[in-house]
């Protein structure tokens, strides 16, 4: 993961997801068509708190998030997902 610049806004946070399965546990290929969004990732950055609600997640946190959380962005040609705190399910 490259070195990110920038700030983000209070009570978001910027996720890595990790690459989408390309096998099976019995060694069948996925084809792309059938690949699922990944819903795990890697916080890369942290935004400050708000007033009403600390930030429970740290960068290089691993996490689970809902299948249509966030908002798709690519960085420096990297592909992350900005959400807010809320969106996460379960720190790993």
């Amino acid at each position: 993961m490259a070195k990110l610049k920038g700030k983000i806004l209070a009570g978001k946070v910027l996720v890595k997801p990790h690459e989408a399965e390309e096998k099976t546990a019995s060694g069948i290929i996925i084809p792309d068509s059938a690949k699922e969004k990944p819903q795990q990732g890697t916080i890369a950055l942290v935004g400050a708190a708000k007033k009403d609600e600390e930030m429970e997640v740290k960068a290089g946190d691993v996490v689970l998030y809902g299948k249509y959380a966030g908002q798709e962005l690519n960085i420096d040609g990297e592909d992350y997902l900005l959400m807010s705190q809320s969106d996460i399910l379960y720190i790993v």
